[in-house]
């Protein structure tokens, strides 16, 4: 079947965002007085555990004290204001050919969406950020955050954004940086060109169609081939 639409994931396959997210969570921990504190090694490890109130919680579990859940959403909706700072101080960029991989799509009518378990406003921070704008003018569909209830690997999120474009998995292609969303997309019929981020460089993408270090050297037609 016919090439219809890109998804993509966000935090680690747009950009390298994990430091940015790093950096918001360890300062929202330090103004609620808290005594938690994710170094790269930290991070690394919580990475593996999909969302941001969802990696909280795991630490807390862990470490065996904390705030209840419903500190740890209010705090996390700080730590999204917090990244949405960081970000909009500048200095993030997208990676190779992710930029020109989007604009050649638009140009042919290709349809767009995000699929990621990062929150709306994480997605309109990076956004602003890449394109100056806000990201329903990038995007077709957004699928974000807790717009359902089982995160990636489950496939529920790639479910979602193919329900809102209104097309077959076969139709689509998603682009991803982990093991979590590689088997969230494969799980929900689509193919998937895998770009290792630097905190996922060491997972497993054997499941995933196409393997490269970015997009800088993928075009189009490319990914017309795998359709």
């Amino acid at each position: 079947m016919a090439l219809k639409a890109l998804i993509f994931d966000v935090d680690g396959t747009l950009a390298e965002t994990e430091e940015a997210h790093r950096q918001a969570f360890n300062a929202t921990f330090a103004a609620h007085g808290l005594d938690w504190h994710w170094n790269q090694q930290d991070y690394a490890r919580l990475l593996k555990v999909t969302g941001g109130k969802e990696r909280m919680a795991a630490h807390r579990a862990a470490v065996g004290h904390g705030p209840d859940d419903a500190t740890i959403a209010a705090m996390h909706k700080e730590k999204t204001a917090a990244y949405g700072d960081i970000l909009a101080r500048g200095g993030l960029q997208a990676r190779p050919g992710v930029l020109r991989l989007i604009e050649e799509a638009r140009a042919a009518g290709l349809l767009l969406a995000i699929a990621t378990t990062t929150s709306p406003g994480n997605v309109e921070a990076l956004a602003a950020c890449l394109w100056g704008k806000p990201a329903g003018q990038v995007f077709d569909v957004i699928a974000a955050g807790d717009v359902v209830k089982a995160k990636k690997p489950a496939p529920d999120i790639y479910l979602f954004a193919l329900e809102h474009l209104a097309l077959p998995a076969a139709q689509a292609l998603a682009f991803e940086d982990t093991w979590n969303g590689l088997h969230s997309a494969k799980g929900a019929g689509l193919k998937v060109v895998a770009t290792p981020s630097v905190y996922s460089a060491g997972e497993d993408f054997a499941a995933a169609h196409r393997v490269l270090p970015d997009l800088g050297c993928f075009r189009l037609v490319d990914a017309l081939a795998l359709a």
